[in-house]
This record gives C-alpha cells, structure tokens and sequence, in this order.
C-alpha cells in the first residue's frame, strides 16, 4: 500500500501562485509514475501533469506554460508549482500513483492505483 498526503493548496487571486506538495509513504518505488489530477464541482476528474523517474513530464494544455511538475526521487514525492493562475483552475487537487514506469506517464486518471485526499485551490478573479 501507498499512502499519499497533498498539502500547499489555498486561496489566491488570479495571477497568483501556489506550489502543491505530496508526501508519499508505504510500499513506494522509485519507478511509479507520478501525477496530479484535478476535479471541479459536477465535473469529470482530469489529469494536470505527470512525472517519471527520468523527469519526462505530461502536461494538460490547459496548464501548459503556467504550470510546472517536479519530483524528489528519494521520496517520489512530486511537486506542483502553479503561476499565473486563474479562475478556471479552481479544484480539488489530487496526486496519484501509478504502480509501472513509463516513458511518458499517462494523464487518465483510471490508470493511477493510489490517491490522496486532495487539496483545494480556490483562484478569484
């Protein structure tokens, strides 16, 4: 089992920053792709970026230029820097786990085995 923690969400006004952390803990190995994913209220859970061991990163456009995945390998835990936010990006914010390597980890939110219990980003115009 693998437990994850996210901490660093808040509320900000646009345009502001926020950086996500996870602590992760259990049966955790270097190699699980790591992810952060994102749910608004009546809508479908959505991946925001992604990270393996070798740094290769998978971002959503919505996010791309804004937004930055980064990742301690000792401790998996993988990092979220968030710039120039906006309204929109208003959600519960959900890091995940991913029990295989991959070159390029996936964004869809079905294949991630283990999850936090999420932090909440409120951006106000």
């Amino acid at each position: 089992q693998v437990q994850l923690v996210e901490s660093g969400g808040g509320s900000v006004q646009a345009g502001g920053s926020l950086r996500l952390s996870c602590a992760a803990s259990g049966n955790t190995y270097s190699s699980y792709c790591m992810g952060w994913f994102r749910q608004a209220p009546g809508k479908e859970r959505e991946g925001v970026a992604t990270i393996n061991n070798i740094g290769s990163t998978s971002y959503a456009d919505s996010v791309k230029g804004r937004f930055t995945i980064s990742r301690d390998n000792a401790k998996i835990t993988p990092y979220l820097q968030m710039n120039n936010l906006k309204p929109e990006d208003t959600a519960m914010y959900y890091c995940a786990a991913f029990k295989v390597w991959a070159p390029r980890c996936p964004l869809k939110h079905h294949d991630y085995n283990y999850w936090g219990q999420g932090t909440q980003v409120t951006v106000s115009s």
